[in-house]
């Protein structure tokens, strides 16, 4: 046998050890951009997911530790029924497979998103972060310097001048100082349409992909959710959540009064712009180093965020033309041709 129907066969006895039942079978329930992946099986008149994490590619132990947090704020996270760290194997609930991304749209999102707020808020408040690690200038400019790499680099052929480097470090300190600035919070990392779940009960949605977490930018998760890099809404809708969302900080005292709405919109903007040029170096890297090509498509609405918000702040202004010179011309869903 292979790697892979060794591990096949490891991970179909491990369960069926762990829920006493050696006629069940597994089949995928779905799987991310890191080596994780998940499987769905039935028992007992309900479904179970396995979640299989390769322990020397993908440690479960911080997915553990954070849902562990999470769970305790009273976030709506998969329960743990049974764990092999060694394996890397972990039986848990099933949250089902109604994503909030295909669901969305002009009779659902204020609803749903609701719900995602009021999470979002819940987390920020209540989960312990003590602990953690921060997102701090270190963590935020390696993510930041994924981009020149992998989506200038390796998916436009062009590798940056001295001059590049000099109008890149200037709009990525932009950004740094934006991050730094904002208020400490739990960030999620990844708080968007594929990792929630609408959930049956309790109107709360359920919450995936945390094992992230860091310890930042009070601005990060509510950029992430609301600027989705799979889907758009119109810009005055966005800045009315964004709106929305900051009196409800300043109520819970979470932010001072003396942050008015055009600093809010302005830490909102920045750290989604930080966001989003680490994920086009992000999917670029997940093609041309991982060989997951459908993350690509993706790129258009995300180089078109980066482009349209920073054109906003001159500020960015000879970061958007360098972006465009290379870009412009260029369908950014196929590979560069070698």
């Amino acid at each position: 046998m292979n790697d892979t129907s060794d591990r096949a066969a490891t991970r179909l006895a491990w369960t069926r050890t762990a829920l006493s039942d050696p006629t069940l079978e597994l089949v995928p329930a779905s799987a991310d951009a890191s080596f994780r992946s998940y499987w769905r099986t039935e028992h007992a008149d309900r479904s179970w997911i396995v979640m299989d994490s390769p322990p020397a590619q993908e440690d479960p132990g911080p997915w553990l530790e954070m849902g562990a947090r999470l769970a305790a704020a009273g976030v709506h996270v998969p329960a743990v029924y049974a764990t092999d760290l060694q394996l890397g194997l972990l039986l848990i609930e099933d949250l089902g497979s109604q994503l909030y991304l295909p669901a969305l749209n002009e009779q659902t999102v204020e609803t749903l998103y609701g719900d995602a707020m009021d999470a979002l808020l819940r987390m920020q408040l209540h989960v312990d972060v003590a602990g953690m690690q921060p997102y701090d200038y270190a963590f935020l400019s390696r993510e930041l310097e994924i981009m020149p790499e992998w989506f200038l680099g390796k998916h436009l052929g062009h590798a940056p001048t001295c001059d590049d480097w000099d109008v890149l470090e200037q709009a990525f300190a932009v950004l740094l100082r934006n991050a730094l600035e904002q208020p400490r919070t739990f960030v999620h990392r990844d708080f968007h349409s594929r990792n929630l779940l609408i959930a049956e009960q309790g109107g709360q949605p359920g919450i995936i992909d945390f094992q992230g977490a860091l310890v930042g930018p009070i601005a990060y998760d509510l950029a992430s959710l609301l600027r989705d890099c799979y889907i758009v809404w119109d810009r005055e809708r966005v800045e009315g959540w964004v709106e929305n969302y900051r009196m409800r900080l300043r109520e819970a005292r979470l932010i001072g009064d003396d942050i008015d709405s055009d600093t809010f919109q302005r830490w909102f903007d920045l750290i989604g712009l930080q966001r989003h040029i680490k994920v086009l170096g992000l999917f670029c890297r997940l093609w041309y180093r991982d060989g997951k090509r459908g993350y690509l498509n993706d790129l258009p609405r995300v180089y078109q965020y980066i482009v349209t918000v920073a054109g906003r702040y001159h500020e960015l202004a000879e970061f958007v033309a360098l972006l465009e010179r290379h870009a412009s011309a260029r369908d950014l869903r196929e590979p560069l041709a070698v």
